[in-house]
């Protein structure tokens, strides 16, 4: 379990992320990139989270971020939360070493610490917590309704657990950007849904849920409170980090929708990639980041 922030291929926001033989030393920078230019976004979550958490049990003294990746949510959350004990959680050991390097890059490490484990079958042993975050990793557990259980008994009472799933998908170009069949991105969008149903459908244990997640949550055991979309909205003069990130998620969707993209697509997707070309992603100047990403929040009530 990984931590996915954009609305790109990541990761739903992407959907295309979290295959199991994915290389995950090799995709730290990717995630790490991404996570930075969402976490304007993050931090404006976590402000709404606090809000909730002053009306519940107050802030938490112990916090877990549930498929943390390479940890820059983990420090937000530290950051968000000065009390707290944070605590990166992830099955992937290489992007705990990064979580753990960028929490003493920022003097952090004597209060964020990392900790190896599968959701959901080791999240009994993480103990109890006045916030649990979990984003984006649940839609990649086959049964969604038993991890959203198991994350749920973390909670203590009077906690809350914050969910990050849906929004809307990222947008990065015009609709007509001056070449191939206008409307690229909707046709992008079906597909990956199209990849994301199958690969639901291969997880082990895949249950079908009607993807409320304040129901969900209910059925969890816990009072929902909210949800709450936050906006992200980049543009020129744009960072060459959002360029970078623009430049491989497309390329991921040539990779792995190739077989499904009309050929005019493949080739729209080709002059886009195209590093030395003015109308590649890399450069032209109407390239833009814009996403709104969901969390859904509910609380442990005393018993």
């Amino acid at each position: 379990m990984s931590e996915r922030h954009g609305h790109g291929e990541h990761g739903h926001q992407g959907h295309e992320g979290h295959e199991p033989d994915l290389d995950w030393r090799e995709m730290a920078e990717a995630l790490e990139t991404e996570a930075e230019l969402y976490a304007g976004g993050v931090r404006s979550m976590l402000g709404w989270l606090g809000e909730v958490l002053d009306g519940a049990g107050g802030p938490p003294r112990r916090v877990l971020d549930v498929g943390s990746g390479p940890g820059v949510n983990t420090t937000l959350l530290a950051e968000a939360f000065p009390a707290a004990e944070v605590i990166a959680v992830d099955g992937s050991p290489e992007l705990l070493e990064r979580a753990a390097y960028h929490a003493g890059r920022l003097g952090l490490t004597d209060r964020i610490s990392t900790r190896h484990a599968e959701l959901p079958q080791d999240a009994a042993e993480l103990g109890r917590a006045g916030l649990v975050w979990s984003s984006r990793v649940v839609h990649h557990v086959g049964d969604q309704q038993r991890a959203l259980r198991t994350l749920a008994e973390a909670v203590e009472e009077g906690g809350v657990l914050a969910v990050v799933e849906g929004g809307l998908p990222a947008r990065f170009l015009p609709r007509d950007i001056g070449f191939g069949r206008p409307g690229l991105a909707t046709r992008l969008e079906v597909l990956r849904e199209e990849w994301f149903t199958r690969m639901r459908a291969g997880l082990p244990g895949s249950v079908s849920v009607v993807e409320h997640w304040p129901a969900l949550l209910a059925e969890a055991g816990l009072r929902p409170v909210g949800s709450r979309t936050f906006l992200t909205e980049i543009r020129e003069p744009l960072p060459s980090a959002v360029r970078r990130h623009v430049h491989g998620q497309l390329a991921r969707s040539r990779e792995r929708l190739a077989e499904e993209l009309e050929s005019d697509d493949l080739a729209t997707l080709d002059r886009l990639l195209d590093a030395e070309s003015p109308e590649g992603v890399l450069r032209r100047p109407d390239l833009f980041l814009l996403a709104a990403n969901t969390v859904h929040a509910a609380v442990r009530d005393g018993s």
